[in-house]
This record gives C-alpha cells, structure tokens and sequence, in this order.
C-alpha cells in the first residue's frame, strides 16, 4: 500500500472538466483501435499526474505476455461469423480478439442507459434520460463511437412491474406515465461503416436500475406472443405487457415500446436503400428480455426482409444480451431458430436472473417438449442462443462477496469479458480495459486499488451555481416526444405483415 501511495505523484490520468464524469485513462486508447477518430470531442482538459497503471494494478502487467486467439483478419470481413452466422463456433474457446471486442462495444451501448438515466426520486426528471437525443453520445464520452442517435423509446409504467418503473416523488413532473427504456442508433460515420463491413442498425434496452426487485412482480404466467397466428408461442405475462402497452394520454407511450421500435426500424432501413445492413439488439437484466423480445417480433413480421422488386434480402438479426432471464417457452426458443435469429447471452455463474423464470421446467429439462406439448404446463421457459458463461472469482481483481447485485453488474460483466480466454484459461486483461468501471455503481473491486464504489454520479448531483452565488437545479430542455412519423411507418410493417404473412 505504500508503494501505490507513493506512485500516486508519477503519471498521468487526463480529466475531461466540461465532462461531468470520470474518464477513463485508456479512453484515447480504445478510440484508435476500435473506433472512428473523426469526431470531435471536448477542447478543455486538465492532465492530473498519479501513478501508471501497471504499478497501480500489478495483475494487469501480465497481459503483454502473450495474447490467445488474436484475429489478423479485417474486421469487415469476418463480421458476419463475428455476429452468430456460424453460432459461434471456434470463437468462443479460446476467445477471439475481434470477438471480445464487439461483446464489449456492445455492452457499453447497454450501459450507456444506467448511464444516462435519471433514476433520483427527488427529481421532478426522475425516469427520463438526462441528456437531449443530439448530444447523448457526446455527454457519455461516446461521440467517437460512428453512431447517431435516432430515437428514443418508451413504455407505460401502467403495468404489472411497479418495482422496475422510476417515478418522482414530486407532484409536478415530465410525466404521469411513462418511462424512458433505450434508444435506437445507426451507423453513420463513413470510416466506421467501412470498418464494419455494414450500416449497423443497434438497438439498446435499458435495464433495472435496482436489482432483485423486479424479479418479484414476475408472476411466471405465459401469455401467447400475438405476433403471428400461433397461439402455443408464449412470452411471461410482464414482458408482454411492458412491450405492447400504450397510455394513449401521454405523448411519450401513445404508441407502445414495440410499436415505436418497428416504426423506427422500418424509418431507418428505408432510408438507406439498397445498403447492406445489420441489426444489433443488446440489453442487460430486464433489457436483455427486451432486446429478445424485440428481436423475434421484427424477424417474425419480417421487417428484417427487404424486397426491392427484384430481389429479396434478409438483414441479420443479432442479440447480445447480458444477464437476461428467460423470456418465452419452448415454442419461443423454436421460433427464434426457425426465424435466424442469432443470439450470445453472456452471464455470470453466480448471477440469479439467468435462471429465472422457469426454475422447474426449462431447457435443461429432459421432457421439457413433451410436457410443453401434452399438458400445456403453464410455467415451461426455455432460454435462446449461446451461452458464454463467466465466472467472477477468476478476476483477481475481484473481491469476495455475498453482494447478489454486484454478481448481475453490467460493467462487472464487461470487466470479466476483459479478462476472459477460454475455460480453464488464464485471467488476463485483453484490451487493459479501465478496471475502475466496475465500480460505477457497486462495490466489486479489492480495496487495494483505491477506487472509491458508487462513484459514477453528476457533478454536485446537477446543481449549478447562478451569477449571484446561489445554487439551483437548472430546468432541462423539453423531453423529447415521439416522432410524428410513428403512425404511418407502423402501419406500413402491420400492412406488409398482413399481406405476406396472412396475420
């Protein structure tokens, strides 16, 4: 411990100050050799001088020692085996570089909802996003990611989930109804569309801002998907219901989170005609459900399929999910094969979401499809696509708790993703990801490496100083309402849905 006080004098940190956040010291790092370096990002800095990294975190030393699986290959040609064509085979033991990558990229995406969500009962804010659409990625120190924001998207808080919802405790808010859940982006920045290989479509569900809570609302209750003529598909009762319900008195949720996520897919696929395209769906807990739900309904009205007169083509559909639960049955599970939908759920073994529901009867049960079949059994839940199973007592970084919140942590999950190679492989950090992250919004790290948990918050929680000395929280632009546009570019997937699929 004296020597990490002592190195604290030495090296370098950069601090973003019109930034209201900590960044991470690899940041600049990461941008080089991921991402897109044509995007603007703040003029102002403050470089802070404490200790280097290998002589604050010893264990990350051992990562230049050598380097598993390290792909050569250019990314835009092997994206499609990158995102499930193949399921994965080969990629994940040992894991692939590029692989790895594109999990994590990914995850932050997913992250960037807890990130950016007001979740303070004492705001008058509080279950809307903090930032306006135009500048979310530049607040989260993502404006180099080659991605614009296009919408957002909420849901009802009128449903059987009142552990989930984030609602002020003021009489005068933004909102009676609703809840802000995600948002939908597109590739835009030339240079990262030709690293991609494709215009990528990602859609990012945001999750639970408490832990366990929600869990209980849960009532394990299948309720048929309706999105195609097939009643023995079924999804549990509380997805269902925060994906298709609407409060036609709010101008946030007058149309349902499924119908403002498939208007806007439609929007985007029409406006780049003729492009080769992907959809990338993530979230993590309750919006790793999201993320499956949304990915089946547009494979299954065939949204995804593009038919120009001539020829048809399917843009792929891929999942990346992060300590999701169970969504569906088997038929569910099914479907998702039968329709190409790819999906990496990536968990920790000691997290508890993944097994739920379905605690009795799932995959892993041998007559799982009989007793679906025969008797109907009504709690019958089958998880869909690979499982890359994690292990957070392999990070040395890693305390021991009983902490069941640090165990479903989203950037803990990014950390072991980090560090991972293969079974019965070494720990080792891959891209020297900032280990600091893990404790954003728990208390996962060893004491030893000084950072404080809970860190992540706004400067002075919001409050600004005025010119006479007085402090006040500022009033925030209006909350951005649904586009004009949804209606007519719902009813054109209905429509499309109806004449080919006979719904």
């Amino acid at each position: 411990m004296a020597t990490l006080q002592s190195s604290l004098s030495n090296a370098t940190y950069k601090i973003q100050t019109p930034q209201k956040f900590f960044t991470t010291s690899n940041s600049t790092k990461t941008r080089n050799l991921i991402f897109s370096n044509k995007r603007n990002f703040p003029k102002q800095s403050t470089v802070v001088k404490c200790s280097t990294i290998p002589s604050l975190y010893p264990e990350i030393r051992e990562t230049d020692e050598e380097h598993s699986c390290d792909d050569t290959r250019p990314f835009n040609e092997v994206w499609r085996e990158l995102h499930g064509c193949n399921n994965w085979e080969g990629l994940l033991d040992p894991m692939n570089s590029h692989l790895r990558k594109e999990i994590i990229r990914y995850g932050e995406m997913a992250q960037a909802c807890y990130d950016s969500f007001d979740f303070d009962p004492h705001s008058k804010y509080c279950g809307t996003c903090k930032y306006q659409g135009a500048h979310f990625f530049e607040k989260l120190g993502m404006a180099d990611r080659g991605y614009t924001l296009t919408r957002y998207l909420y849901a009802t808080s009128n449903v059987n989930l009142p552990n989930f919802f984030q609602k002020s405790r003021l009489s005068s808010i933004w909102s009676q109804h609703a809840n802000w859940m995600g948002y939908v982006a597109v590739a835009t920045d030339e240079e990262e569309i030709r690293r991609l290989g494709r215009r990528d479509i990602v859609v990012a569900w945001r999750g639970t801002v408490t832990y366990l809570e929600w869990i209980h609302d849960l009532k394990d209750i299948l309720h048929p998907a309706h999105f195609r003529n097939d009643p023995s598909i079924k999804i549990e009762s509380g997805f269902f219901d925060l994906y298709t319900t609407k409060e036609k008195t709010c101008k946030y949720c007058a149309f349902s989170a499924r119908e403002q996520v498939l208007a806007e897919i439609r929007r985007i696929i029409h406006r780049y005609p003729g492009e080769n395209l992907s959809i990338t769906i993530t979230g993590h807990s309750l919006g790793a459900a999201l993320a499956l739900l949304s990915a089946y309904d547009i494979a299954e009205v065939e949204l995804n399929v593009v038919d120009d007169g001539i020829t048809t083509t399917k843009i792929p559909i891929t999942v990346f999910s992060f300590s999701g639960p169970r969504v569906g049955n088997l038929k569910f599970k099914e479907r998702c094969d039968e329709l190409g939908i790819k999906v990496l759920r990536v968990i920790n073994v000691h997290d508890k979401v993944p097994t739920v529901p379905g605690i009795i009867t799932n995959e892993k049960f041998q007559y799982q499809k009989y007793i679906e079949e025969a008797i109907s059994f009504p709690w019958s839940y089958a998880h869909v696509g690979v499982e890359l199973a994690l292990d957070h007592t392999h990070s040395p970084f890693l305390k021991n708790t009983n902490d069941v919140g640090c165990a479903h942590n989203l950037e803990a999950h990014l950390h072991l993703l980090d560090g991972y190679h293969g079974k019965d492989r070494r720990f080792r950090l891959a891209t020297k990801r900032d280990i600091a992250l893990v404790n954003k919004s728990c208390d996962f790290l060893k004491s030893d490496y000084g950072v404080p948990p809970n860190w992540w918050q706004d400067e002075h929680k919001g409050m600004v100083r005025c010119s006479d000395g007085r402090w006040m929280l500022p009033e925030r632009p209006r909350v951005e309402a649904l586009p004009p546009d949804t209606a007519q570019h719902f009813e054109q997937v209905i429509k499309y849905a109806r004449s080919k699929l006979h719904l």
